[in-house]
């Protein structure tokens, strides 16, 4: 009998998670897969003997865990993470440090970005994604008002947070990620009521940062001038940008089918993860592919819908959060890939091979889908 009653509520409570965010996930999971299967076939083959190795390992090492994460935060009460949001925030950066010492941190085309932890690999950037969300999230509840925007208590310790990732995140480097969670902790100090011109200077402040950075980075000068100019070298630093819009443009309105890419075999670099988006365009077309961002247009809604239906200001930044991150990882992919924005790196959310980005991101979306149910209690 106790059995029963203990079996009963779980099962209220995930018939209680937010069915459009639940039935979002599971699509756009599953579609990744499939396009992951042809995009990587080539190069998995070309690599590994095996032409299904990227899919095996995303199911593996992103899927799996990323469901179990989903279940283990859309199931619990999301207000108790508000007592723990500093203690994660300031573990998850010591896992940046941690990318520099020898034997666990790991060198991956010139960017310290990763950690090895027995069998464990694992990109401490996309953790802080989430941390830094909680962290704040629960920093803006409790100084909402007047005192989240006062210079001395408000604007300058929340500079101090941001400041420490951005620091942290320049040395590896990993500018894409930088570039999701300082738009992100823009964004939601903004909703938070911080007057408009404090948004202005920030953001004028943060272009003035990239801008310094462009300059003394021979690195990043080098893909900001393959931006403005990608024809100047098509063999050397443009050479990405250059096979990405060929194959996009190949596509046309209706692309040349599924598994028809030819860029992908072994023209287009990291088919798997950043330029998966290019190879979707080869194959559908311009008119699937604007489907795709519609759809990914209304998951973004449905999280500014739950936030907006939240009379607790922590869920309320918190399912905001996630949907501004979707949105501006989303836009840094695509904008990429077709010439409108430098190329950064960065995943396409759902879609691109990645382990530690799937099972962060499934968790993130776990979170919001449990919102819901302490709005209708």
């Amino acid at each position: 009998m106790r059995k029963g009653k203990k079996i009963m509520p779980i099962f209220q409570r995930f018939r209680s998670l937010d069915f459009t965010i639940v039935v979002g996930t599971i699509g756009f999971v599953a579609f990744g897969l499939i396009m992951l299967m042809s995009a990587s076939g080539p190069a998995a083959f070309q690599q590994t003997g095996d032409s299904l190795f990227f899919v095996k390992r995303q199911i593996l090492s992103g899927i799996i865990p990323g469901l179990i994460g989903f279940l283990f935060f859309s199931l619990m009460d999301y207000r108790q993470w508000r007592s723990w949001a500093f203690f994660i925030f300031l573990a998850s950066l010591v896992l940046l440090i941690f990318v520099y010492i020898p034997g666990i941190g790991i060198k991956i085309h010139g960017s310290h970005s990763w950690l090895r932890i027995g069998f464990l690999t694992f990109q401490p950037s996309e953790l802080v994604k989430f941390t830094f969300l909680i962290y704040l999230a629960a920093w803006l509840e409790k100084r909402r008002g007047a005192s989240a925007h006062d210079t001395q208590t408000g604007l300058l310790p929340f500079l101090c947070a941001v400041g420490a990732v951005m620091l942290l995140l320049i040395f590896q480097p990993d500018t894409g990620s930088m570039a999701v969670i300082v738009g992100m902790a823009l964004a939601l100090y903004f909703l938070s009521g911080a007057p408009m011109r404090w948004f202005v200077s920030l953001c004028l402040l943060g272009g003035g940062l990239l801008g310094l950075l462009i300059k003394f980075s021979p690195y990043r000068a080098a893909r900001f001038m393959t931006f403005l100019h990608p024809e100047l070298d098509p063999k050397g630093v443009g050479y990405h940008i250059n096979q990405a819009v060929l194959a996009i443009g190949s596509g046309g309105w209706f692309g040349l089918g599924y598994g028809h890419s030819r860029q992908k075999y072994l023209y287009l670099p990291e088919v798997a993860s950043d330029s998966i988006s290019a190879v979707m365009g080869e194959e559908l077309g311009f008119l699937l592919m604007m489907v795709i961002v519609s759809l990914f247009g209304f998951l973004i809604w449905r999280c500014l819908r739950i936030a907006r239906q939240s009379s607790d200001p922590f869920g309320m930044y918190l399912a905001s959060g996630v949907g501004i991150w979707i949105a501006i990882q989303s836009l840094l992919n695509v904008g990429s890939m077709i010439g409108l924005l430098p190329i950064t790196g960065v995943t396409l959310p759902f879609i691109s091979h990645g382990g530690s980005a799937m099972t962060v991101m499934l968790s993130a979306m776990g979170l919001v889908a449990g919102i819901p149910r302490r709005i209708r209690r």
